[in-house]
């Protein structure tokens, strides 16, 4: 790292001798199967399969909620699904009816992983979609540890890549003076891509804080959050970028049926937003290299939940147009976003950092957001927090031991029905509809032997049931804006 004199001589006393960047990148709604390096077929990620081929991939890795903002919170808070503030996408305007945009802000009080780098000397910047509270609330990025917030501070105003204004810390910049709306239906006539593009692609805009950040402090330790929206409906991305799939995948017109902005061509659309945020993974990488600092930043990429999930009855279509099925997008994982089986919160995750983390390798070694709180301190020399429910994971990235996990991975999740989930060992426990008229029944399956979660080994293995149930009763603390009651393993 390059520091001057001064600089060194003042940072000497918080920062360890040589402080290492960050750079966290989180996709938004991105599948388990969507990249090349893990599977995929049809969609074009260089930039990633670099990295990929650089780095370490984290194969069995997992969000810590299936939806944007518990995910957000658990990943920044370091605190699972149990113990989390924010357990739901609930809008502010529920209980804060001054703020007409934004999501439920997180305390005050919560101490998020900035904080602790700022506090050691850190200059911190979150670059994209923040979804924890609504500027000048509670939760506002710049009252938990940001020295720059830019993009979408609101989840909702999110589904639009050409909204009126961005926010840079507490100032609104209009960026569209006629924004594109995020949701509209077209039942009738001709659909075109050009109806539904703006004069500013906030995605761009977005890229460009990020290498303006990287070049600014090259010179100081930096720890940079870049939550990218893609590919987050409603799907409208530039023509030309659209174009360069090829015209024959689609065979059916979006209309809007499930949400979001019709499309002419949606398979193309999404596969071009996911090219989109390989390409934002190759500016940042190329912002590093020029800045001198490649090797000194740790670069960790994965994803807030797995791809969204089908529409309504009546359409082939998922939501917001994606389809799925013909990108093969969970890698025959079950379940998609909002749901607790494996397609929904399994996680495709790379980890870069040469010298430290092995090139061109694969870890299965289970983990999820809560660790990365721990993960990233002890990565930078600093000390973690007390009261973090996650396990550092940097003892098998850099291949010196595996984790001693001191309570399992779990997520309680009160909406799509309400779900809970634990992992133990191999085995995961799930129960589904726990806020319905008729609750599904506890679910077991061997992760090792059966990943697609097809063979329910509940009759088989009632002990597992009633560790999972001991687990989340002891686990998951009273939340009265997210609530949902445990029940036993007989009821």
């Amino acid at each position: 790292m390059r520091l001057t004199p001064l600089l060194a001589l003042l940072l000497a006393c918080v920062l360890p001798a040589s402080a290492l960047n960050v750079v966290f990148i989180l996709a938004d709604d991105l599948g388990y199967g969507e990249l090349g390096c893990f599977g995929q077929q049809k969609i074009r990620t260089p930039h990633l399969d670099s990295l990929a081929a650089e780095g370490t991939k984290l194969t069995r890795h997992y969000t810590g909620a299936p939806v944007c903002a518990p995910a957000r919170c658990i990943l920044m808070s370091g605190k699972h699904a149990g113990h989390a503030e924010i357990r739901g996408n609930r809008q502010a305007s529920v209980s804060f009816p001054q703020f007409k945009e934004g999501q439920h802000p997180i305390s005050a009080d919560t101490l998020l992983m900035p904080a602790v780098f700022k506090k050691a000397g850190y200059v911190t910047g979150a670059i994209g979609k923040w979804g924890l509270g609504p500027a000048g609330s509670s939760g506002d990025p710049t009252r938990h540890g940001f020295d720059l917030f830019f993009g979408y501070n609101c989840q909702a105003v999110a589904h639009s890549f050409y909204p009126r204004f961005l926010w840079k810390n507490d100032q609104q910049i209009e960026i569209n003076p006629t924004p594109i709306p995020g949701h509209a239906k077209q039942p009738e006539g001709e659909v075109t891509m050009e109806k539904w593009i703006g004069r500013t692609y906030a995605p761009d805009l977005m890229v460009a804080e990020a290498e303006q950040f990287i070049a600014s402090n090259q010179s100081k330790p930096f720890f940079l959050y870049l939550a990218f929206v893609e590919p987050h409906v409603a799907m409208h991305p530039p023509v030309e970028r659209v174009n360069e799939y090829p015209a024959e995948w689609d065979t059916e017109v979006y209309r809007g049926d499930s949400g979001y902005l019709p499309h002419p061509r949606p398979r193309a659309a999404y596969a071009a937003m996911i090219s989109d945020l390989d390409r934002h993974v190759g500016k940042i990488r190329a912002a590093l290299e020029q800045a001198g600092v490649l090797d000194e930043t740790l670069i960790v990429f994965t994803s807030d939940n797995g791809t969204t999930h089908p529409g309504g009855p009546g359409t082939r279509f998922h939501i917001g147009g994606c389809d799925a099925p013909f990108f093969n997008s969970t890698a025959g994982l079950r379940g998609y976003k909002g749901s607790l089986f494996e397609g929904g919160i399994r996680v495709p995750t790379i980890v870069r950092l040469p010298g430290k983390v092995k090139a061109g390798a694969s870890d299965k070694t289970p983990g999820y957001f809560p660790d990365w709180f721990p993960t990233l301190c002890a990565a930078a020399g600093l000390e973690a927090p007390a009261g973090l429910d996650g396990s550092n994971l940097w003892p098998v990235l850099t291949g010196a031991a595996k984790p001693e996990r001191a309570t399992p991975m779990l997520w309680v999740y009160p909406e799509y029905g309400g779900q809970v989930a634990v992992r133990i060992g191999d085995f995961k426990v799930i129960r589904q509809g726990l806020k319905t008229k008729r609750p599904g029944p506890w679910q077991v399956f061997d992760l090792a032997k059966d990943p697609a979660e097809a063979n329910d080994l509940a009759a088989a293995r009632p002990e597992l049931i009633e560790q999972a149930v001991a687990v989340l009763q002891r686990e998951v603390s009273p939340n009265d804006k997210f609530p949902m009651a445990i029940p036993g393993a007989g009821e």
